[in-house]
């Protein structure tokens, strides 16, 4: 009976997905679940939502138990296959509201924060030290257990696990399986989804649809193309942003407009700001989103904990068919967050990127990809080049380091001098108080 541990299990929705797909899979619905988490109230209301879908949908065959605090945390661990990373370290208040908050007051806009600028350094920077904390755990009592990371921003943290813990990690984002879905939705081509084929790889939120074909074998790019051209000229939508990058780059990518549209120093200026109604960008997304989610979930946590009615059907998330697939041997091809070491020849070895990857027995077993285009690997170095530097604040503790980081973001760079970079950094830094103390 495999042991699933899932780090950051207050994250009800989350949770309820991954470990409803497990409870979904005949290899899996018997697991031995442990639910981790430090909030002790969030903790028990997943506990209460997942029982009823494990009575539900699985007739009680996985096992559950939960574990709370720190001190409790290497149990939780002890013995597990699978340890699921979904933690979100300051929650929306206060850390995400200082993310965006405090950059406001230096002219500093973002969408989401959660990748890349100021708002993914900072994230990265406070969640380090947790995970360098998970990882002893994890060598001490668990060392075979793969550890699927979904925490943003991912290939900061995925590539520190992966460089500088002995943990076997995988960095899973669902923006992989539905990008050319998307694309072909959105473009009215929908009669080319069924057999349709493709090669994506890059780094996570900027992987790029490198090829896609139909059934047939049939090229579908020059028509993507033409429609997205047109579409960008004749109205507004939600994915203005990318289908520019179609436009001047040739290719379309794999996260979102909103985000995309803070990854680069081209469409998010204080010098142009006609450019965020242009291309339709909606600046403090992700604020708004958290508190929607709050509001809804609260709404929802009612209605499932008055009926107790709650059951699940399996999700397109990779977890558990990378779990599956590593237990029966039976074979699943996955877009996976991985150390380069060759695998993207035009990008660095110690950059985390995002590419086809085999799943069996023997693990995750990433393909190789060759070059990508010279203007799609430029635009992936300068996300790169921060997430190197975040990875290396967070070993050096050196407030200098991350001054570096920031100085190298490319849309922070284009906004503010190196003065208010450093001083936004500082005033950042003090205002996430014990999250952030051990930056010296």
């Amino acid at each position: 009976m495999p042991k699933i541990t899932f780090m950051g299990a207050g994250s009800t929705v989350f949770a309820r997905n991954v470990l409803g797909d497990c409870m979904c899979t005949p290899a899996l619905c018997e697991s031995e679940i442990a639910l981790y988490d430090i909030d002790a109230e969030r903790l028990e209301e997943s506990y209460i939502i997942l029982s009823a879908i494990n009575h539900n949908t699985n007739q009680d065959r996985a096992a559950l138990k939960t574990y709370c605090g720190v001190e409790n945390r290497r149990e939780a661990l002890r013995g597990a296959d699978f340890v699921v990373n979904a933690i979100q370290v300051g929650f929306y208040e206060p850390c995400t509201v200082i993310d965006f908050e405090i950059p406001k007051k230096y002219g500093l806009r973002q969408t989401i924060a959660d990748t890349l600028g100021i708002g993914g350094v900072m994230r990265a920077l406070r969640t380090i030290p947790v995970l360098e904390d998970f990882a002893r755990d994890i060598e001490a009592v668990c060392p075979d257990a793969w550890f699927l990371n979904y925490t943003n921003p991912m290939a900061m943290l995925s590539g520190y696990m992966q460089r500088y813990t002995n943990v076997k990690t995988v960095g899973l984002c669902h923006s992989v399986q539905t990008c050319s879905r998307d694309l072909l939705k959105g473009l009215g081509m929908e009669d080319k989804l069924e057999g349709r084929r493709e090669l994506i790889a890059g780094i996570n939120h900027m992987a790029w649809l490198l090829q896609i074909t139909d059934k047939d074998g049939n090229d579908l790019y020059p028509e993507i193309r033409r429609r997205a051209a047109e579409k960008n000229a004749a109205e507004k939508h939600k994915d203005m942003v990318r289908y520019e990058y179609i436009r001047r780059l040739g290719y379309y990518c794999t996260e979102s407009s909103e985000h995309n549209a803070e990854y680069n120093p081209l469409f998010i200026k204080s010098r142009y700001p006609e450019l965020i109604d242009a291309y339709n960008i909606p600046l403090d997304e992700y604020p708004r989103r958290c508190v929607n989610q709050i509001k809804g979930w609260k709404e929802e946590k009612a209605s499932i904990l008055q009926d107790g009615q709650v059951s699940h059907s399996r999700s397109e998330e990779y977890a558990s068919y990378i779990m599956e697939a590593i237990l029966t041997g039976v074979p699943y091809k996955i877009g996976g967050n991985v150390l380069n070491a060759g695998l993207i020849d035009n990008l660095p070895a110690d950059a985390c990127v995002e590419v086809p990857c085999l799943i069996d027995r023997m693990g995750v077993n990433p393909c190789h990809v060759g070059r990508l285009p010279v203007q799609l690997a430029a635009m992936n170095m300068t996300n790169i080049n921060v997430q190197l530097m975040t990875i290396e604040a967070a070993r050096t503790r050196k407030r200098e380091d991350i001054y570096r980081a920031a100085m190298l973001d490319p849309h922070t760079a284009a906004e503010l001098s190196i003065d208010d970079i450093v001083k936004m950094c500082d005033e950042l830094i003090e205002a996430h108080g014990p999250y952030m103390a051990m930056y010296k």
